[in-house]
């Protein structure tokens, strides 16, 4: 069964889920995405249902895990996993789909949020895909996924704590100066349109470690506009299409949604000093070779990159 493991080194949960050792792992013959083969989906456009394997659940009626200060400690895995289906056709990538399509996903995901913020055990709320044998992929169908956790994660955490002591410290949102000093320099910026912009920062750890950045400095999703949901479906699908054109071959990321917490009064005031923003991480440092996160970046947190930044991002502005 699936429990939460207290970490007294790094203050934060581990889940674990013994039950997710069964899920399917690229199947050959059918696809539990597919309404032809998985006959209790209903027709969609768009989806999102249960993960049949989830690390969490919201049958629990505890509250939400506290740490005790005890060595060994376990707690209820309040949460919830579900599936994002992007599309029924099988072998579309999201930047095949027209963006009133792409748009219906981002709908999709500020419906779930704003269902899911209802439970008050629900802290955080992460939207993300997993793109690509490279990253961990298990269905090649096009989808995401979305933890809603009881707890807000360690690197978010450590994101929100950071972005708050520079509002203290300058009085500014950090992302707000980070979209003014990647705009200015110009160099990492690999395209924007009127409502977001994509730039590789200059202090990324992946060649290709592209932000989409919220220029309103919106919290979560929830707050955009219909304008603002179709720019980002855009962005999107121009962003996904360059990264395919880098190596000509299919590119794969973790794209991951961060966004304010929820229910959770210690940030309360988030949204002063924290945006929406999505980051992208695409293993390939070339067509057939793998930035690997190994002994360094996995042992001890210290990152290494292993290109430029800048070389990077003209090359994927050109192609955009």
């Amino acid at each position: 069964m699936p429990e939460f493991r207290w970490n007294p080194l790094l203050a934060t949960w581990t889940m674990v889920a013994t039950n997710r050792q069964h899920r399917p792992h690229l199947p050959k013959t059918y696809c539990p995405f597919c309404p032809k083969d998985n006959k209790a989906l209903p027709e969609y456009d768009v989806l999102a249902y249960d993960n049949d394997f989830p690390v969490m659940d919201l049958s629990s009626k505890l509250p939400s895990p506290k740490p005790n200060g005890k060595m060994i400690q376990r707690a209820e895995p309040v949460g919830k996993c579900e599936v994002i289906l992007y599309s029924p056709e099988h072998d579309k990538t999201l930047y095949q789909l027209p963006v009133e399509h792409v748009q219906m996903i981002v709908e999709l995901w500020a419906s779930r949020f704003a269902e899911l913020q209802k439970d008050k055990r629900i802290k955080y709320i992460f939207e993300f895909e997993n793109r690509g044998e490279e990253v961990g992929v298990t269905i090649h169908h096009p989808h995401g996924q979305l933890y809603a956790y009881s707890f807000v994660p360690h690197k978010i955490e450590t994101e929100l704590r950071n972005c708050k002591q520079y509002f203290k410290l300058h009085g500014r949102n950090l992302f707000a100066d980070l979209n003014d000093s990647e705009k200015k320099n110009k160099t990492r910026v690999v395209y924007e349109n009127k409502n977001f912009i994509a730039y590789i920062p200059y202090f990324t750890d992946y060649p290709f470690g592209v932000f989409v950045v919220s220029k309103n400095l919106r919290g979560n999703i929830t707050q955009f506009t219909a304008t603002e949901k179709k720019d980002l479906a855009e962005m999107l699908k121009k962003l996904t299409a360059g990264f395919d054109k880098i190596y000509d071959r299919e590119f794969p990321y973790m794209m991951c949604l961060h966004q304010t917490p929820v229910n959770e009064r210690k940030y309360k005031n988030a949204e002063n000093y924290y945006a929406f923003h999505i980051e992208f991480y695409p293993p390939l440092r070339a067509k057939d070779k793998i930035k690997w996160y190994a002994g360094s970046e996995m042992g001890a947190g210290a990152a290494a990159n292993p290109l430029d930044v800048d070389e990077c991002a003209k090359v994927l502005r050109d192609l955009i």
